[in-house]
């Protein structure tokens, strides 16, 4: 447990040191008028040095909590449906090639224009909002786990049916198990995903949470904050991003034990 943690956390640890040389890069290097551009250090202040320094948090911490629940239910519904689909498409191949290029031309048409038609069907409330996210997540947790799915070893799929097992017997036996890799790399890309959506669709639709409150401080000329949200809200996907990093490896390594 140990060795698994100190391998998630050091990469992030590094993202974290890559990210604010690179912030601090990028306004240098472009001269970013400091009233505009927010550095780490003026992020830092507003947040925890700054007299209002509380009363900032709280400002940056409710809205996220929105979007965060909104990314959430996006998340689930999204990988939930994509692992249903990813089955259907394994079990029977003619529901693949007939849905399949349907699947991948929606996920050409661009987020900006979906989250209109989004809302004009789901509403502008969390439904609608968790939708958009769910769209986000599923069209690439689709591809890589039937790709993890299909990539079971033939041998051990042929030992089950010389036994007698059916098709959806070694799924369950064998093509999960296998797909366990993938289905993890599926949720960590998604995580990302997920609450990229929801900012859209908040940004777009419905004026809560983060992206509400990006579009308020760009009209208000509130850099500070909208620097702040931007940063927690990228910080927390990081660490998100690393747990399931973290619960992948300890799932993995379990499994391997049992076999």
């Amino acid at each position: 447990m140990s060795r698994a943690l100190a391998r998630a956390l050091a990469p992030l640890l590094v993202s974290a040191v890559v990210a604010v040389v690179a912030w601090e890069l990028f306004l240098r290097a472009f001269d970013v008028n400091p009233l505009i551009g927010k550095d780490p250090a003026a992020v830092w202040e507003y947040l925890f040095t700054a007299p209002e320094a509380a009363a900032n948090r709280t400002s940056v911490i409710d809205p996220l909590l929105v979007t965060l629940k909104d990314g959430a239910l996006g998340f689930a519904g999204g990988m939930i449906a994509a692992v249903l689909v990813a089955v259907t498409f394994v079990l029977f191949r003619s529901v693949e090639q007939a849905f399949l290029p349907v699947a991948m031309l929606l996920r050409s048409v661009p987020l900006v224009a979906m989250t209109p038609l989004v809302t004009l069907v789901f509403g502008r409330g969390l439904t609608g909002v968790s939708v958009i996210a769910g769209i986000v997540v599923f069209f690439p947790a689709l591809v890589t786990i039937v790709f993890g799915l299909r990539s079971v070893n033939p041998l051990a799929r042929d030992l089950v049916a010389a036994y007698g097992g059916s098709s959806l017997t070694a799924l369950r036996k064998v093509a999960f198990p296998s797909a366990l890799p993938s289905l993890f790399a599926a949720m960590r890309i998604s995580v990302p995903g997920a609450l990229i959506g929801a900012l859209v669709a908040e940004w777009l639709a419905t004026g809560k949470g983060v992206g509400g409150e990006i579009l308020r401080d760009i009209g208000a000329f509130g850099y500070d904050h909208l620097w702040a949200s931007i940063i927690v809200l990228t910080a927390v996907s990081v660490v998100l991003y690393t747990v399931l990093g973290l619960i992948e490896q300890i799932v993995l390594a379990r499994f391997s034990d049992q076999h």
